[in-house]
């Protein structure tokens, strides 16, 4: 198996050598990992391509490229120029630092990643670490996504049907604030949403008198609704979220058909 690994933290997180290991294991002996990542941290970027400005790409290793860009840029660069148009089996994106369960899966460029590989017709997975007390200070915060990563994206692949919608399947993974021992399983899930949570702007004057805004993000440790993606993490279980990149608010479609035109 041909698998591109990418990320949104950047091509020297943690986390990303984290997925090179479960892509490695995945891949087997005879398989072939390529990385393509971004040169710097590009955290909340969510589905951004860098459409207006050309994007440097640097090989930094055999299979190993950064990318001055978002991550869907590196799944575009991954694709189309560092891996020459032979398309990957599988994309996976990661391990990032901090959850993307709930509203956070909006802004997540390392769901951008998946996304993009998804648009391209390739399986594509997103993987993320969420944080919290009984893991954040941790020889390896990262330790449930590296025990429990490879066996689960092989359970999906094994499971998923052949999906021939025009907008693909992807997969939003969320690992539990816990050590790999206390990860009680996985459980499929619907996206939550964090009431109460949000993200919010913090105004701050620098030296010089400039007025600069902090982009701070909401209390990750609020429940969502019982059986969505955070709510299982925080009771200990992995998330498996299947997504699609389809927009469409179907359950408005009827009641708006009232404001269309029938003509004379």
């Amino acid at each position: 198996m041909r698998i591109l690994i990418t990320n949104d933290d950047g091509i020297s997180a943690e986390g990303l050598q984290v997925l090179d290991a479960i892509a490695q294991e995945i891949a087997g002996a005879n398989g072939e990992v390529w990385t393509v990542a971004p040169a710097f941290e590009q955290s909340g970027v969510g589905h951004c391509i860098s459409y207006t400005r050309p994007t440097m790409l640097s090989q930094l290793d055999e299979r190993r490229f950064a990318a001055e860009g978002s991550p869907a840029d590196c799944v575009l660069a991954g694709i189309h120029v560092a891996m020459q148009g032979a398309k990957p089996d599988l994309v996976l994106s990661g391990v990032n630092r901090g959850n993307n369960s709930a509203e956070n899966a909006l802004y997540s460029g390392t769901l951008g990643g998946a996304m993009e590989a998804a648009l391209q017709g390739i399986p594509a997975m997103a993987l993320s670490q969420y944080f919290g007390p009984a893991n954040r200070e941790t020889a390896n915060p990262f330790e449930a996504a590296a025990v429990h990563g490879a066996a689960l994206v092989k359970k999906i692949l094994a499971a998923q049907p052949q999906d021939s919608q025009d907008y693909r399947l992807f997969y939003n993974i969320n690992f539990p604030p816990v050590p790999a021992a206390g990860v009680k399983g996985a459980r499929v899930a619907a996206q939550g949403f964090r009431h109460g949570s949000h993200f919010s702007a913090e105004e701050q004057l620098s030296p010089t008198g400039r007025r600069y805004l902090w982009i701070r993000g909401g209390n990750q440790q609020v429940q969502t609704a019982p059986g969505s993606d955070a709510a299982v993490n925080l009771d200990g279980y992995i998330s498996v979220t299947p997504m699609r990149a389809d927009l469409t608010a179907r359950d408005a479609m009827n009641w708006l058909k009232a404001i269309e035109d029938t003509g004379a």
